[in-house]
């Protein structure tokens, strides 16, 4: 039970030091005080939702304030391989990313579209109103930040947009957390989507730890962001402060577990087309969707239609896909990627290269999590920096496949 728990909706918590902070602004909060922020977030009228420790992972969910954080926990990650370690410290977000992202509460995994009856008039059907939760994401990195900046252009941005995701994602509060470690399988530096939050939150905090001190380096991105710093007990950032943070973020750059030259990547792998080690890759891989669904970018859904065992009442409901079901090629003359090696291509071509004609960028942020999330260990950095070092002398004049 969190001590603090009671007195979020109670206490107005204002803070004479808090005038003048706009957005921009950086200051330090102790950790004595996150309770405080996190407060002044919920007091917002935001639910909170954060890391905790849930069986042998961190994963996201409620929280009520931060003695639910895994403070002093952190993980080891590699190819197929998960495992949560003790700290010698008390850092609150001293881990890396789970299994999970933030796209599980934006785009959730199962949502009805509509629901019907039959009634005697004939049939009635109600369609799912829109989502009104609003919802704070705290401790959201970098690279989920650029996830759902990329999810925004994907599901928001088009000729066609989902008002469901629209209107969660109107309603979301982002306590961002620039990162103090790199996990086994990141490589988001590679991908220029880490390891600091450079945009895209309400709040940034950078955890410091040293010499006696454990306090959070805060900045206000949005005006809300600003409110709620405000309503937090802070002092003015030091410049020793600032000059930890940056010392901070250059050492987890280089601890970043995994690599992948972004130079010409689209190009080459359109080059690379019949590359042989597809049917390598292919060949260990089992077809099992898991990267699709910690990725943090897959966007594939399906929709299916139930009923109940009186035939009375209906609904239709959309769930996630992945395109390495057979079903998802599957068409009225018969699958398109019969083979796992092709699915596989699909997957990493549309991911890496299709997806940059598509929507500007591509669609990894280095998160890493489809790599330690394979049962098999399949890495695509890996599978890129073969292809790359491989490539067919002639496969280097060749143009983009038909």
């Amino acid at each position: 039970m969190c001590a603090t728990q009671g007195r979020y909706f109670m206490e107005s918590n204002s803070n004479p030091e808090s005038a003048g902070l706009n957005v921009g602004a950086r200051v330090v909060i102790a950790r004595q005080h996150l309770d405080d922020l996190l407060g002044a977030i919920a007091r917002l009228g935001f639910k909170l939702l954060g890391p905790a420790v849930r069986g042998d992972a961190i994963s996201y969910g409620p929280i009520s304030c931060a003695a639910d954080l895994p403070i002093g926990w952190t993980d080891e990650q590699d190819g197929a391989r998960y495992r949560l370690k003790r700290r010698a410290d008390e850092a609150v977000f001293g881990f890396s990313n789970g299994p999970q992202s933030w796209k599980n509460f934006l785009l959730p995994p199962e949502q009805r579209i509509f629901k019907a009856r039959k009634e005697a008039g004939g049939i009635v059907v109600e369609s799912e109103p829109l989502p009104q939760e609003k919802l704070a994401f705290i401790g959201a990195r970098a690279c989920d930040l650029h996830a759902i900046a990329i999810l925004d252009k994907v599901l928001g941005k088009r000729a066609f947009s989902d008002p469901a995701y629209l209107a969660r994602r109107r309603n979301v509060f982002l306590l961002a957390v620039n990162c103090s470690q790199a996990g086994g399988t990141c490589f988001c530096a590679s991908t220029r989507s880490g390891p600091r939050a450079a945009s895209g939150f309400d709040i940034a905090l950078t955890e410091l730890l040293g010499n006696g001190r454990h306090v959070f380096l805060a900045e206000a991105g949005t005006p809300l962001g600003a409110q709620a710093l405000s309503e937090t007990p802070h002092a003015p950032a030091t410049q020793a402060e600032f000059l930890q943070a940056e010392q901070l973020m250059a050492a987890t750059s280089r601890q970043m577990g995994r690599i992948m030259e972004t130079r010409g990547l689209k190009e080459m792998l359109y080059r690379n087309y019949d590359n042989s080690r597809w049917e390598d890759v292919g060949a260990r891989c089992l077809a099992c969707g898991n990267c699709t669904l910690v990725c943090p970018t897959c966007y594939c859904t399906k929709v299916e239609d139930t009923t109940d065992l009186t035939g009375e009442n209906a609904g239709r409901w959309r769930k996630w896909d992945t395109c390495f079901s057979l079903a998802f090629s599957g068409m009225n003359g018969g699958h398109v990627r019969k083979s796992t090696a092709s699915r596989y291509r699909h997957w990493l071509m549309h991911k890496l290269a299709t997806w940059q004609d598509q929507f500007g960028s591509i669609g990894c942020v280095g998160c890493g999590r489809c790599i330690t999330w394979c049962p098999v260990g399949i890495d695509l950095t890996e599978e890129v920096r073969t292809i790359r070092e491989n490539e067919p002398l002639q496969a280097r004049t060749m143009t983009q496949p038909l």
